[in-house]
């Protein structure tokens, strides 16, 4: 393909609380045997998009750990590659990325070096699948400058947490306004862009010039009346996991077999690093109903409507309802659970009673698991 891809995982969700205390949104785990930054990587690869740059900063440990090879996402090849930029330090810089623009002007030198023509620009927080081919095609069927992919939300959610847009006839975006405190608007921008190569890099350096940092508000919303900015909308499935809230709903979503049919059963696929581990076993007296269970799991309780990720251990007489289990998680005997999200590598003691009685509760158990 014609492009060269951003992927920009760098940022820190506050919103997301305990969940992002120790690792990436962008490394959040999704669906009992992915992470967030997968359905990008594989959107990526699925459109023969040959060369991904993904710039990471904030605990990127467990990310970085995540993309140590290309070959799950089949990027290793000799003209392309999975590159993983972090930080650095030079005699001309001092600073962290301050900001999203400020992360690419950092690594201009990476789109220098390229020779596409064209820049996919995405976040690594967004569950959904996408050709990015038919938005490139769209982008330069519109002569557009930059092209904003747009998803119309439902009128009962949240749109202030995005940035919302307004477009006229031909879709050209009059409007952008980011995290407004009263939305106009249901139509919001997914934080994908398509931009023409040289062009990123003259306003990216511009940006820099002005001591300006951030790419919606210094380069879409200032430029919007001076380029030709359109918003291709998007009709299928998209959520973004910045939030307890959302995090918790787009894992819940994958109990829908609808959502389940168009994510596993349809093509293209959506990739990940793959941990040996074996099939989940489910002991005599074991209830599971409507829920994802991960490989490596042991299963002795009662689990409904819940996502239980991988090398889960539930204990005797366990119930486990309409919440989320991470990676590693050991549930002593006669625990409830119910309406929560669970900690990766937590130790919940027996007899033990967790409910989320106001949305949704996040339990992290600071326990040491062979002391007890």
């Amino acid at each position: 393909m014609r492009a060269v891809g951003i992927i920009l995982a760098g940022g820190n969700s506050r919103k997301m609380r305990e969940l992002t205390s120790k690792r990436a949104a962008a490394a959040m785990p999704i669906a009992g045997s992915y992470r967030a930054i997968d359905f990008t990587l594989s959107n990526m690869t699925n459109s023969h998009i040959q060369k991904v740059a993904v710039l990471t900063q904030y605990n990127a440990r467990s990310l970085n750990e995540h993309l140590n090879s290309s070959k799950w996402w089949d990027f290793g090849r000799k003209q392309g590659g999975l590159y993983v930029f972090t930080p650095t330090i030079t005699d001309d810089n001092g600073y962290w990325y301050r900001g999203t623009a400020d992360a690419i002007y950092q690594n201009l030198d990476f789109l220098r070096k390229c020779h596409e023509p064209y820049v996919i620009i995405t976040s690594g927080d967004a569950v959904y699948k996408m050709d990015y081919n038919k938005v490139l095609e769209y982008h330069i069927a519109k002569k557009a400058d930059i092209t904003v992919v747009c998803k119309e939300l439902a009128p009962d959610e949240d749109a202030t947490r995005f940035g919302t847009v307004k477009m006229n006839e031909s879709c050209r975006i009059e409007e952008f306004e980011e995290k407004p405190v009263v939305a106009r608007s249901q139509t919001v921008s997914t934080g994908i862009y398509v931009i023409r190569r040289r062009l990123l890099i003259d306003l990216v350096e511009q940006c820099a010039e002005e001591e300006r940092h951030d790419f919606v508000t210094d380069i879409l919303i200032r430029y919007r009346n001076v380029k030709k900015i359109y918003g291709y909308k998007m009709g299928t499935y998209w959520s973004n996991i910045s939030t307890v809230d959302a995090y918790y709903k787009t894992n819940m979503d994958f109990l829908k077999p609808e959502v389940r049919k168009y994510f596993f059963k349809e093509l293209p696929a959506v990739y990940s690093k793959v941990s040996d581990q074996p099939p989940a076993k489910y002991n005599p007296g074991a209830v599971v109903k409507n829920s994802l269970v991960g490989s490596g799991s042991i299963i002795n309780g009662t689990v409904e409507n819940s996502v239980i990720f991988k090398k889960v251990f539930v204990g005797n007489n366990c119930v486990i309802k309409n919440s989320i289990i991470l990676n590693d998680v050991y549930l002593g005997d006669n625990t409830y659970i119910e309406n929560c999200i669970v900690e990766s590598r937590d130790t919940i003691r027996a007899n033990t009673r967790h409910v989320g009685e106001n949305g949704v509760k996040v339990v992290v158990e600071k326990n040491e698991r062979y002391a007890l």
